[in-house]
């Protein structure tokens, strides 16, 4: 078969054919009477193969030594492969990632993809300063999209910068409350409570929705944050949490003023005096956790937190009596 049927037939082109024969891959020894090349079933298998080897990133180097070197085996060659591959995807990936956020942020002209694009890598940098730079940066003309801040945000550890990607991120319109929610089903626990306490900077009723749900999620931690920020917000569901919160002494305080914004409202402040109460009923708490209760109803109308302040006024424990009957002083006319 001469080369420009093999070339018809394998999809491999006569150029290609002829260049493999230079490199000593393809050595097709028939000729015809006027001296071209004819290749045998044999060269064609070979073409085959070499082209198989191409398909799986093998250079022609390496194509030549696994064809021809007995000893040239294939498992430490494909595990480099595979690596190499890897690495690739990898960079490709990261690449499409950032022209996707430079195309959200819709430049319109160079210099704006220019500062995007030095706000994207500033806000990947291994200096925290220059990673808070860019956070407040990311709010000036040409924004970073939210994306970009949402996986900062979450995968930020140090404080201050945290801080200022919050503040930049509750600044960058829609879409983050549901990009941090998915934060929320992270396997990594501090994910998880970066993006509930990201998602309680969050302004507006997407972001208090995205929190309802955390009420119940499995992480202790998530449950609580998502509790302190809904009680401020005025959601009833998480009065149960925040009397938990109380009792076990964990951000007791800032629970407590929650408790105190949800009691503005009558119907609620029935349903937390109701709550404190039972938690005093129930297990017998230690006297800490009483003297955290009785504070808490200090800061709930109704004559329920009263009749249980006026309960605790005489507890067994002198410190709860005493602060309890203060508490109780305090709420009386005059």
């Amino acid at each position: 078969m001469l080369i420009g049927e093999v070339a018809r037939r394998s999809g491999v082109s006569a150029r290609m054919l002829r260049h493999y024969e230079s490199l000593g891959l393809l050595r097709p020894r028939g000729r015809t009477d006027s001296g071209y090349r004819e290749y045998s079933g044999e060269d064609i298998r070979r073409i085959f193969h070499i082209e198989s080897l191409r398909s799986v990133g093998l250079s022609l180097r390496e194509i030549g030594r696994a064809l021809d070197d007995p000893g040239f085996t294939p498992a430490a060659l494909v595990g480099d492969l595979i690596r190499q591959t890897r690495e690739r995807i990898a960079a490709e990936t990261e690449l499409l990632t950032r022209l996707r956020r430079v195309d959200a942020a819709d430049p319109a002209r160079w210099e704006d993809v220019l500062q995007v694009v030095a706000l994207l890598q500033a806000l990947g940098s291994t200096s925290a300063d220059a990673r808070q730079r860019a956070a407040h940066s990311s709010v000036d003309a040409v924004s970073v999209p939210v994306e970009a801040l949402v996986e900062a945000v979450l995968s930020e550890a140090e404080p201050n910068v945290a801080g200022a990607l919050r503040w930049a991120l509750a600044r960058s319109g829609d879409g983050g409350p549901a990009l941090l929610a998915e934060g929320l089903g992270s396997p990594v626990a501090a994910v998880r409570e970066r993006a509930v306490r990201s998602l309680g900077e969050m302004p507006g009723d997407e972001a208090t929705a995205k929190l309802r749900p955390a009420l119940v999620h499995p992480d202790l931690v998530v449950r609580r944050h998502a509790a302190l920020t809904l009680g401020t917000r005025g959601v009833a569901d998480a009065v149960p949490t925040l009397i938990d919160m109380i009792v076990e002494g964990q951000y007791d305080t800032d629970a407590a003023d929650a408790l105190s914004v949800l009691a503005s409202d009558s119907g609620t402040a029935d349903l937390i005096a109701a709550g404190l109460v039972d938690r005093l009923a129930t297990g017998t708490p230690e006297p800490p956790a009483r003297g955290r209760l009785a504070q808490a109803l200090a800061a709930v109308p109704g004559a329920a937190a009263a009749r249980a302040l006026g309960e605790l006024s005489h507890d067994e424990d002198r410190a709860v009596a005493l602060t309890a009957a203060y508490l109780l002083r305090l709420r009386k006319p005059g």
